[in-house]
């Protein structure tokens, strides 16, 4: 039986008679000291003093203190900067580490040495002091020699070389504040000398900004007149070209391409003229040939000559044809009506010959005026082919033109631009806090700190120094040990028997050495040892009300497939994964996948006595917390007989195939089905005991071959095993045991280990269920449709 209060010792019985000897004897260090503590008081004491008396010759120094505000995004007063800005994170860190840097820059610590005067002040390498020569020659009324160049450089340097030790740039992270500190022995100094520094390096970058577009505009400024010149060319040989090729025009068109296209239409409208001549005169020619009425065209309809002969020519036939039905055939009057009759036909059918007439001479006419100008277009033609090799030329210089003229505007633009920066101040930076006097010094540190420290300093030199004597004396005047040669124990009457049988020559100085050698004596094995192997301890974890969340499965199910968290069983909580629970089943899985032996799926059982609902239960949670780890998920129902898994999954689902295939175990119903956990559960199958095993069997071989899973958890076999449980449990990696807290633990730990047998050394984990079944029970009784 495993016992949980108490680990498992895994030490063999010499463990506890195996003590560390001790190389150091700290009950002589401490009365050795304290046999000398009048002595270590006065080292102590000693190293005080000393340590306060040169803290007290050391040269105070006193720190003044300025912060800027350096903005690399500077202000937006044009359209365009000189300097393009810094737009990423990176990049505006290195423009303020780069401001940071031009602070300790030698032309910004010159101005500071020049308006502090600096070069004369002795902190700084000046000769401020009057020498004693100097005296002297002024006592008797001669003055000093003059300071050279060279000296005053020399001077100046060693200045500048004095002030950038005591200058120290520090840079706030992840702003654009920057400290600078200024240490001097005066205090007033070092405030005056830190806010010389920042007013001096402010104004160095008003100067630089005002020098580079002092710069920019010299050089686009010399740029121009040459600029100018060019365009000036350009736009000359473009229109000595155009006169020398008569390209003339309005409007951006030349005046031949003008008269090309009005003639073109011109031409068209001729041979439009030309085409109805030519259909009025075919449809006068037809009319005249066919043995229609010729007074039908449109022409003799239009026209008032014919149409009062036509008229007159109705009457007659009218006359006529009364006359021929009084009169005779060869009455005069009837024959004078017929010659009247005659007679207005013949003149209709002239008049219609005039109008033929006409119709050709429009036709002629149209044909010659179509003639000529097609002439005209095709002289025209030979103008404008001319004009196009020659504007190849044109458009050439028209384009260099075009160039010059857009450069040399670009140029004076920007020139006028830069020219107005000059006078433009666009930096952002500016000083958030002047320094002030500082009223304590930074250096050297309080009496206190000192005297401490050679407190410390001088008892522990003192009883190292006592330490060390004492173990050279010791070690000087102390005695070899004789090494102890071990006893062996006493050996059988049986055992020397033999020995003596095998070796009867051997001298006894030899027996002597053989006997000298030491022996250890084996611990006899215990009952326990001897009937099994050593099982190693399991994990314990415990599934409580504070673990879980209660949901009604039926209000809050989800449409878009099988949610197990709204089965209406307690299920995980959403929150911070790493909570005892969660740990220990990352725990168990850990062993699960040692105990695996490198296999790409490990399969954990989880078995319980009692109830299988809460077996179930813990088995949905331990897979849910595998998912929310990132593993996909193969969850089965190994318990064939109560199905609680699988009746929870399957009521009012659909099940789907997989992208491994079908994961059938017998029956359609029994099918894989895909959760929106990242979870995979496959039922529980049909039939008895020994079929449901086989085919748990081959669907945990199917999936290991696919590869499409990282674990797999089966909620069951149920207790007691029976012949088909004991063989999936042959298959599986790890074993996890689901107590009930509802129900004596021991008991139930002892059933369960009593169960698997030699199976117990796969139990990697015990999980105690402390969810209430009351609880439950009126959680499933809530689920509305």
């Amino acid at each position: 039986m495993l016992d949980y209060n108490q680990p498992i010792d895994r030490t063999g019985p010499e463990a506890a008679q195996r003590k560390p000897q001790a190389g150091f004897n700290a009950l002589e260090l401490a009365n050795l000291l304290w046999r000398r503590k009048v002595a270590i008081a006065a080292a102590a004491l000693l190293g005080a003093t000393l340590a306060v008396t040169v803290g007290k010759s050391l040269t105070p120094r006193y720190t003044a203190t300025a912060q800027l505000y350096v903005d690399p995004r500077e202000l937006q007063l044009v359209d365009r900067e000189l300097t393009p800005r810094a737009q990423d994170v990176s990049g505006m860190s290195m423009v303020v580490e780069s401001q940071a840097r031009l602070i300790t820059s030698n032309s910004v610590l010159l101005q500071v040495i020049q308006q502090a005067g600096l070069d004369k002040d002795p902190e700084f390498g000046g000769g401020g002091g009057t020498s004693l020569m100097s005296s002297l020659l002024s006592l008797v009324g001669l003055q000093p020699r003059a300071p050279s160049a060279a000296e005053k450089k020399e001077v100046e340097l060693a200045a500048l070389d004095a002030l950038n030790k005591h200058i120290t740039v520090r840079k706030t992270e992840k702003s654009f504040i920057v400290d600078i500190e200024v240490w001097s022995t005066d205090p007033a100094k070092a405030a005056m000398l830190a806010n010389t520094l920042t007013n001096a390096y402010l104004a160095e970058s008003r100067n630089s900004q005002a020098s580079a577009a002092r710069r920019a505009t010299n050089d686009l400024s010399g740029r121009l007149k040459e600029l100018r010149e060019r365009l000036r060319n350009a736009e000359t040989a473009l229109a000595t070209y155009k006169a020398q090729n008569n390209f003339v025009g309005t409007q951006d068109t030349l005046i031949s391409d003008q008269q090309l296209s009005a003639s073109n239409q011109r031409l068209a409208a001729a041979r439009a003229a030309t085409m109805d001549a030519q259909a009025r005169l075919d449809q006068i020619e037809a009319s005249r040939r066919t043995a229609a009425d010729a007074g039908a065209i449109p022409e003799a309809l239009q026209s008032p000559t014919i149409a009062n002969l036509r008229a007159q020519y109705a009457d007659a036939r009218k006359k006529y044809a009364e006359q021929a039905g009084e009169l005779g055939p060869r009455h005069p009057a009837l024959r004078q009506t017929e010659k009247q009759v005659e007679d207005l036909k013949r003149t209709i059918s002239e008049e219609i010959d005039r109008f033929a007439q006409a119709a050709k001479n429009d036709l002629t006419r149209a044909r010659d005026f179509e003639a000529s100008l097609n002439r005209a277009l095709e002289a025209q033609k030979r103008q404008s082919v001319q004009l196009s090799q020659a504007s190849v030329r044109l458009r050439e210089l028209e384009r260099e033109a075009d160039a010059s003229r857009d450069v040399y505007q670009s140029f004076l633009k920007r020139s006028r631009e830069t020219e107005e920066q000059e006078s433009l101040n666009t930096s952002a930076a500016r000083i958030i806090g002047e320094a002030t006097v500082p009223q304590r010094r930074s250096f050297p540190p309080a009496m206190s700190l000192f005297a401490m420290i050679g407190f410390i300093f001088g008892a522990v030199a003192a009883s190292s120094w006592f330490v060390a004597a004492e173990l050279l004396f010791a070690g000087a005047s102390a005695p070899v040990p004789t090494p102890v040669r071990p006893q062996r124990a006493p050996a059988s009457d049986a055992a020397r028997a033999p020995q003596r049988a095998r070796d009867p020559e051997t001298s006894p100085p030899e027996q002597e050495v053989a006997q000298a050698a030491p022996e250890l004596a084996a611990p006899p094995l215990q009952p326990a040892m001897v009937e099994k192997p050593l099982i190693e301890k399991p994990l314990l974890a415990r599934l409580q009300e504070a673990d879980v969340i209660h949901t009604l499965g039926a209000i809050l199910a989800t449409g878009g497939g099988v949610d197990l968290t709204r089965l209406s069983w307690p299920t995980l909580r959403p929150g911070f994964p790493l909570t005892t629970l969660l740990n220990a089943w990352r725990d168990m899985r850990a062993a699960a996948a040692r105990r695996a032996a490198g296999k790409a799926m490990p399969v954990i059982a989880l078995v319980g006595p009692g109830e299988t609902t809460g077996r179930s239960v813990t088995a949905l949670n331990f897979a849910l917390a595998a998912a929310r780890d990132g593993a996909r998920v193969l969850t089965i129902d190994a318990d064939h007989l109560a199905r609680s898994l699988s009746n929870k999954v399957s009521r009012g689902s659909k099940n789907e195939p997989s992208r491994l295939g079908w994961l059938s175990i017998g029956s359609k119903d029994a099918r894989e089905i895909k959760t929106v956990n990242g979870i995979s559960v496959l039922p529980a199958a049909d039939g008895d005991a020994g079929k449901a095993t086989e085919a748990i069997r081959k669907a945990i071989a199917q999936a290991r071959a696919a590869g499409g899973y990282d674990l797999v958890i089966l909620d069951g076999p149920p207790v007691p095993l029976a012949a088909g449980g004991r063989k999936l449990l042959d298959d599986t990696d790890a074993v996890v045991a689901v107590l009930p807290t509802s129900l004596d633990i021991n008991d139930g730990l002892e059933e369960i280990l009593a169960t698997l047998g030699r199976a117990e050394r796969k139990l990697v984990g015990v999980v105690l269920d402390e969810l209430t079944p009351a609880a439950q029970t009126r959680q499933q009784g809530r689920q509305y449709a």
